[in-house]
């Protein structure tokens, strides 16, 4: 019990309540063994006794005020849509030339840390029980991946790559690679603030859950629900896009009825629709991974993805089919380890 409490007291002296020890605890690979060697049933029992016998420290000063994460969040996700919008826009309107590409991916590589917080956004107003006992809980540390980290360069070098390369691949309905396209650059905005939206949750659920399990049971659904969230605003988007190019530039040939959202519902088919959905996921995985702290895994999935999308089209085949076999296998690796670090809390410490 000594060697935890030593190894871990700058931890026990900051946490606000026990189910944070508990995550710290969990976060540097202490389990039911370590629980046992100490005398205890399990983690949070250990947490409960050194938050008991660890003094707290002096609460430091008041930050200035900030805006609430719900104005943040909407500012982040405008910030992120109007930083991505305009190089995919160039390049629909210039052409797919080397001279437009490098340009154009400039502000897409620096998107991320454009996006992110400084320090990280406060959580939501303190709640639950071991909130109403010990007082204000203070602000997490500042999220890793901030503004100008490698993580993010890498991150942002994959989201230029993913949006840029339908516009830079051969052959196609070029005029439909650029609908979908700028339907996902505008996505990015919902991206982001499923992310953080994600992360706010998090941030409630720590506070309100009085163990792991009921932390782990709380945020089980969240991960699917923010995933969703951003896929059904991809949707509408890309719908949207569509119909516009229906009406801008109606395919040759003799006309069909049904009107405006019939021909744009005949623009695009199966094959489009799907790997629309891949390069959603695409988005909004990293995104969730960067802004809880699983910065490397962001860092390294993001360019991942137009990686093997560019492998499988190297191998031939249109380029919603490279989409779905290439990015669609790292889309699934990317769900899976989400799936299996972002309920945890550490991630939302």
């Amino acid at each position: 019990m000594r060697e935890v409490m030593a190894e871990h007291r700058e931890l026990c002296e900051r946490a606000v309540d026990p189910l944070e020890i508990a995550a710290g605890l969990e976060e540097a690979g202490l389990g039911p063994d370590a629980a046992a060697r100490c005398r205890h049933a399990d983690l949070f029992s250990l947490a409960e006794e050194l938050y008991a016998r660890v003094p707290r420290r002096p609460p430091a000063a008041p930050e200035p005020t900030r805006p609430g994460p719900r104005r943040a969040g909407a500012r982040a996700a405008l910030t992120a849509a109007a930083l991505a919008v305009p190089p995919c826009a160039g390049v629909v309107a210039l052409g797919a030339r080397w001279s437009v590409l490098l340009p154009a991916a400039v502000p897409l590589v620096l998107l991320p840390a454009l996006t992110a917080p400084a320090p990280a956004e406060p959580g939501p107003p303190p709640g639950g029980p071991a909130c109403d006992a010990l007082g204000p809980v203070r602000t997490p540390p500042p999220s890793p991946g901030s503004r100008r980290s490698p993580a993010a360069l890498g991150y942002g070098l994959g989201l230029a790559a993913l949006l840029l390369l339908p516009l830079a691949a051969p052959g196609g309905d070029r005029p439909l690679a650029a609908a979908l396209v700028l339907a996902a650059a505008v996505s990015t905005g919902s991206a982001e603030r499923a992310a953080r939206w994600y992360r706010q949750v998090g941030h409630g659920h720590l506070r309100a859950a009085r163990t792991l399990a009921e932390f782990r049971a709380r945020m089980r659904p969240v991960l699917p629900v923010a995933v969703a969230l951003h896929l059904a605003v991809l949707a509408v988007l890309t719908y949207a896009a569509l119909a516009v190019l229906a009406a801008v530039a109606p395919r040759p040939g003799p006309g069909h009825g049904g009107g405006l959202l019939h021909l744009a519902a005949e623009r695009a088919g199966a094959a489009q629709w799907a790997a629309q959905g891949v390069l959603g996921l695409l988005l909004v995985l990293p995104a969730l991974l960067a802004r809880c702290g699983r910065t490397t895994a962001a860092a390294l999935g993001a360019p991942a993805g137009p990686a093997a999308t560019a492998a499988a089209l190297a191998l031939g085949g249109s380029t919603p089919s490279a989409v779905l076999l290439g990015g669609g296998t790292v889309a699934a690796v990317l769900l899976a380890y989400a799936w299996a670090w972002l309920g945890r809390a550490g991630s939302h410490r």
